[in-house]
């Protein structure tokens, strides 16, 4: 049997995931500082707060391609909450923001073409683009103090075949917000080759420290083409809810031309269920309380991080201003598959390497903030002793 090219040929199990399998299977507990599921993380969600998806309304099925109005506004009135004016009318709804990177694809790239992406990040670009034969092209984020993108590497990488560049903003792992100025720089780079740009803010919500969080925006900007994508995955601690929403902006030109092209996509998968489009308005609205939960929950991890490592000048926490991640910066005394292995076997604690997320040298750890604080304390702490050599005897 021949299969596409577009999945890996070889999906065998690395050493890592066949030690957590393993441990898994002998009934050996560990603490997980990679957990990424906010309701696998011990929050307190209201009872009832997926009530709104059984009702009636929901029962009657009027597909509309870009989504509901009720629900569009929905967005419109959380893109507000954090200050920013979105017309309804721009907005589009998606099952979650992995489709809204597909058919952003779809709309914008042919077979081939090239989207640049950022380095370090969350590998599954190499998944999504791949999926839609298209081209993962990296550009640099570089640490000086916080991380910056390398805006020389972003213009070598743009070719005659680029179609957009990548954002996350504030980025994963990295947690660095997009700046003004770097937005600026990128619409002076993008407008005259006709290059769009997505931003990827799921993780919008969750700034480590207001007063370091310089934040640029698409939003409002007439001078490019830009995608602004969220869902309730991480704004409200739901990712099992399904929705998730693009909002386009720019000129109204090539606004209406992308929506037209955007509503087609749509249209043909109508993959967005009507009893969440139906219960958009009060989820988003009663998921504020887990939001906040969240949110308190990764301010503390992260000034706990601070505080245990200081206690280890060996090691490093390097400035993050947003997000659920925290990246350690470690000395390098084995590779970084053999530190993270020696936590998860000998301490019973697992966290990321940074190879994971395409660091470009060793050696960094990168751990979520979203455990239980008694359970990330205990980790970091055992992380730390593993990892530095000045608290060995």
């Amino acid at each position: 049997m021949t299969f596409s090219s577009r999945v890996p040929a070889d999906l065998t199990a690395n050493r890592l995931a066949r030690a957590i399998a393993r441990l898994r299977g002998e009934g050996t507990a560990f603490i997980d500082l990679t957990e990424s599921n906010p309701t696998r993380a011990g929050f307190d969600y209201p009872a009832d707060l997926l009530a709104p998806l059984a009702r009636a309304a929901a029962l009657a099925y009027r597909p509309r391609a870009l989504g509901g109005a009720e629900a569009r506004a929905a967005v419109a009135d959380d893109f507000a909450r954090r200050g920013h004016g979105v017309d309804p009318a721009r907005v589009a709804l998606t099952a979650s923001t992995s489709e809204a990177y597909s058919l952003l694809f779809k709309v914008l790239c042919d077979a081939g073409d090239e989207v640049l992406v950022p380095r370090p990040s969350y590998p599954l670009f190499e998944h999504l683009t791949r999926l839609d034969a298209v081209h993962a092209v990296a550009y640099d984020l570089e640490y000086h103090g916080r991380w910056e993108i390398d805006m020389d590497r972003v213009e070598r990488a743009l070719s005659p075949r680029t179609r957009a560049v990548l954002l996350v903003n504030p980025n994963n792992p990295t947690g660095n917000y997009v700046t003004p100025g770097e937005i600026d720089q990128l619409a002076l780079a993008c407008r005259g080759r006709g290059v769009a740009v997505i931003s990827d803010e799921v993780f919008a919500d969750y700034e480590l420290n207001a007063a370091e969080a310089e934040r640029g925006s698409l939003l409002g900007r007439d001078d490019l083409l830009g995608f602004t994508l969220g869902g309730l995955s991480k704004t409200v601690g739901l990712p099992q809810v399904k929705l998730g929403w693009i909002a386009v902006s720019g000129s109204d030109t090539i606004v209406d031309a992308a929506l037209q092209r955007l509503e087609l996509a749509c249209d043909t998968y109508l993959s967005v269920s009507t009893p969440v489009q139906v219960a958009a308005p009060e989820l988003l609205s009663q998921g504020a309380a887990v939001r906040r939960q969240i949110h308190q929950r990764v301010r503390r991890n992260h000034e706990r991080c601070a505080a245990l490592i200081e206690s280890h000048p060996d090691c490093d926490l390097l400035r993050a201003e947003g997000g659920w991640y925290a990246v350690l910066r470690v000395p390098t005394l084995m590779s970084e598959e053999e530190l993270v292995l020696a936590l998860l076997e000998k301490d019973h604690v697992l966290a990321h390497p940074g190879y994971f997320f395409d660091f470009p040298r060793e050696s960094f750890l990168i751990v979520s903030l979203l455990a239980p604080e008694a359970a990330f304390d205990r980790g970091v702490a055992r992380l730390l002793e593993r990892a530095s050599p000045s608290s060995r005897p």
